[in-house]
């Protein structure tokens, strides 16, 4: 019979390796992973609550009048809000962009992860189909051996009656006379 080859424990993420080294558009550098990361705050709960509250405390201290750096219309606040928006719309793209060059990565290696399995899958059922078949024929090696062992045997139950019967035969003779007495 054929041996099945180990199993060898792979990491699920060796698909990927091959594409490690690229860069995506924006490169690995520090700029790059920072603005990422800043893209990624600017939709954090944390980031739109003390947006929230700067903004109040802003209104409030102007509109009361504690400090008068930014009157009524705010044009200031507002400005302030423009080159937000200014920087956090190509983060945000930025952010993106590098999220679907991953993404590309990810399902290419994912499409060859499920590629590998499904060779891997045939391999196994045509090694299947030849063990089956191998055990198919051992059984009826099998089934023959019994049935021969079985007439045989029965051959030998009817030469040991033959045997039996011819040795009773010869060995009796006539037999003795018998009396009433014995």
């Amino acid at each position: 019979m054929t041996e099945t080859p180990p199993v060898k424990h792979q990491s699920h993420l060796r698909f990927h390796l091959p594409y490690a080294h690229l860069n995506n558009a924006f490169g690995n550098d520090w700029f790059a992973l920072k603005a990422e990361s800043f893209a990624r705050f600017f939709g954090t709960p944390l980031f739109l609550g003390s947006q929230t509250l700067i903004v109040a405390v802003w209104i409030l201290v102007n509109a009361a009048g504690f400090v008068r750096f930014d009157a009524y219309p705010f044009i200031l606040l507002n400005l302030a809000f423009s080159l937000q928006a200014a920087y956090a719309a190509p983060l945000i793209l930025l952010a993106q962009t590098r999220q679907a060059d991953r993404d590309k990565q990810h399902a290419e290696a994912d499409a060859s992860h499920r590629e590998s399995l499904a060779t891997e899958n045939r391999e196994r059922q045509v090694l299947v189909c030849e063990q089956t078949a191998q055990l198919l024929t051992l059984m009826q090696q099998n089934t023959k051996l019994t049935e021969l062992t079985w007439d045989l045997s029965q051959r030998i139950e009817k030469l040991t009656h033959e045997v039996h019967r011819l040795l009773t035969a010869q060995g009796s003779g006539p037999e003795p006379e018998r009396t009433k007495d014995s």
